[in-house]
């Protein structure tokens, strides 16, 4: 090969090494800290008080995420991320990992440029209506006007929803969630539609939530779930593995209660969650015990549903679709092995 082209090969793959190693997980180790983009205001998911305290299902999971990274759930920078400028948000940077009530789409997770990492809420889309009318079904709804999120995939489904049951509606379309719910209350629509999980946030809200009905039909799949930059496969799977061993830990019956305790099992399927046999974390960049540090923070996935969204929270959702594959439900996870 000629010197010079080879010394251009080699300046090259130098280059390329040392980007590949400016990994995500290296940039967030550096700076000690992790962006978690989170809804700025959905109870039972994200909410912040007035000394910024955040709590909800999705900020325990940005808590678990940095247990399992940094060694110290509390070191989170949470940062309010829109429905408009949620994805621009990571994809510039300015978050590391999205853990907000985002749909998991085709085009989002290939043209947009996000890589989502599983479900860890499976949704679907619903309405909201004024007990005071009366409604008992969408198919009440005919030529009425709905009050609906822009730039989401909730503004989709209703077209094609009402297109294929052969009605018409008016779509009443706002930037802001509170924009959305205040045209709602002010009755300048007949009904209010987002994910089902938006709904009995928004109505537990309210000083009276008996004065609104949610209709029963569901119109479309909405899984929700953390999604991060394309091209970092270990950040992605790292992420993963943190859902998944949130879903491990309540199969194995292991809590934040009893973590200590069960760190002494026999179990084989307990000792490699726990990182006691074989090389569950180091083989994903992070310490073999990783998953203890998230339990100790958070607890398993069951504890995260019933603390903020199950019967133990104001929403007391049932868990349905998301409960354990071995209890009717679709949350699975892979083995530890």
């Amino acid at each position: 090969m000629n010197p010079a082209i080879a010394a251009v090969v080699a300046l090259t793959v130098g280059a390329t090494t040392a980007a590949a190693h400016a990994t995500t997980l290296d940039a967030v180790r550096e700076r000690g800290m992790l962006n978690c983009g989170v809804n700025p205001g959905l109870p039972g998911f994200s909410q912040s008080d007035d000394k910024g305290n955040w709590r909800g299902f999705d900020v325990d999971y940005c808590t678990a995420i940095a247990a399992a990274v940094l060694g110290d759930p509390a070191r989170v920078h949470y940062v309010p991320a829109t429905a408009r400028d949620r994805f621009s948000l990571l994809k510039s940077g300015g978050i590391d990992v999205l853990v907000r009530n985002s749909t998991w789409t085709s085009t989002r997770d290939s043209s947009l440029g996000l890589s989502f990492v599983g479900a860890s809420y499976y949704d679907g889309q619903g309405f909201m209506v004024k007990a005071a009318l009366g409604k008992k079904s969408v198919r009440d709804l005919d030529g009425a006007t709905v009050c609906v999120l822009a730039s989401t995939t909730t503004e989709l489904n209703l077209t094609s929803y009402f297109k294929a049951s052969n009605m018409t509606f008016r779509p009443l379309a706002f930037e802001k969630l509170e924009e959305t719910v205040q045209a709602y209350l002010a009755e300048r629509c007949e009904a209010y539609s987002a994910d089902m999980s938006s709904l009995y946030s928004m109505r537990v809200q309210q000083a009276r939530p008996r004065d609104h009905v949610v209709l029963p039909e569901i119109i479309s799949k909405e899984p929700l779930g953390p999604s991060v930059r394309q091209g970092d496969s270990q950040w992605f799977t790292i992420i993963r593995w943190v859902h998944f061993a949130l879903l491990s830990a309540e199969e194995l019956g292991v809590t934040h209660a009893n973590i200590d305790d069960m760190a002494h099992s026999s179990n084989p399927d307990i000792r490699r969650l726990l990182g006691n046999e074989a090389e569950f974390g180091t083989g994903l960049g992070l310490d073999n015990n990783f998953a203890v540090k998230v339990i100790k923070a958070v607890g398993n996935y069951g504890e995260i549903y019933e603390r903020n969204l199950g019967e133990g929270s104001r929403l007391k959702i049932a868990r349905g679709l998301n409960n354990l594959w071995n209890k009717g439900g679709l949350q699975y996870a892979p083995p530890v092995r």
